[in-house]
């Protein structure tokens, strides 16, 4: 019956949703990495986003005003790695702070003689656990070039693999016989990439396990043909898990 319910007011959201269909025709033509979705993938990805929309709250940092046009480009790059998985992929938290640009918090450290220090850090990007996921709109706006580089798909990557604990580069798995592979492929992956850097793979990703899932996860949506040629099996689980074919332009 809950069921039912649910997505009876899923429905009911996305039919009184007052965003136009030249809207987001607009928004999709700024975005290349969906350009291999077929019409009823396009379908599924704007009614995700309308959910999407409805469920998290924009917050502008440093006065900064978020558009709609901000909106759908942010709700359209995020929905995308949960296209076939749906939105409870993202229940549990509420809010995107979107900065004009990079943004410098200051944390508090302790050095391994336990004097505490205060740092910044530049980031563009940040996911926090059942927190905010804070995002730089000047990188974002930079996603119009497939270059393998995608802060909104990064920071969302984040969050999936939030969903069982802290960030560790080990989301939850569909299935129990998922779990061995992919814990198999990943460590070897991660293993090689510290002593092998690979052209067109950022060497972000290679400070942590997180932080390698995260990285690898945007080539596998902007340039998906890369990632297959350097670690073929690292974009098969990836491809499972998100049941996703970008290569094929197909369902998995």
């Amino acid at each position: 019956m809950f069921r039912l319910f649910r997505k009876w007011r899923w429905r009911r959201i996305i039919e009184r949703s007052t965003v136009s269909s030249g809207s987001w025709d607009n928004a999709f033509r700024q975005l290349p990495l969906l350009g291999h979705l077929s019409a009823e993938e396009r379908d599924r990805l704007r009614r995700l986003a309308i959910l999407f929309l409805h469920e998290k709250s924009f917050v502008g940092a440093h006065d900064l005003e978020v558009s709609e046009e901000m909106r759908l480009l942010i709700a359209l790059q995020a929905c995308l790695p949960i296209l076939h998985l749906g939105i409870d992929w993202y229940s549990g938290w509420k809010t995107i702070i979107v900065y004009p640009a990079g943004f410098a918090p200051e944390r508090e450290v302790v050095d391994e003689f336990g004097l505490v220090h205060t740092v910044k850090s530049e980031l563009i990007g940040e996911a926090w656990q059942r927190g905010p996921v804070i995002l730089s709109w000047e990188d974002i706006e930079s996603a119009g070039t497939l270059d393998g580089h995608n802060v909104v798909i990064h920071e969302f990557i984040h969050k999936l693999d939030m969903l069982n604990g802290t960030a560790d580069g080990f989301p939850p798995q569909h299935k129990r016989s998922h779990v061995e592979a992919w814990s198999e492929i990943f460590t070897a992956a991660y293993a090689d990439f510290q002593e092998n850097p690979k052209p067109g793979l950022s060497r972000y990703g290679a400070t942590a396990p997180a932080e390698f899932l995260a990285v690898l996860s945007e080539v596998f949506f902007e340039n998906p043909a890369l990632l297959n040629d350097v670690y073929p099996k690292v974009y098969e689980v990836l491809s499972q898990f998100f049941k996703q074919n970008p290569i094929k332009g197909s369902r998995k």
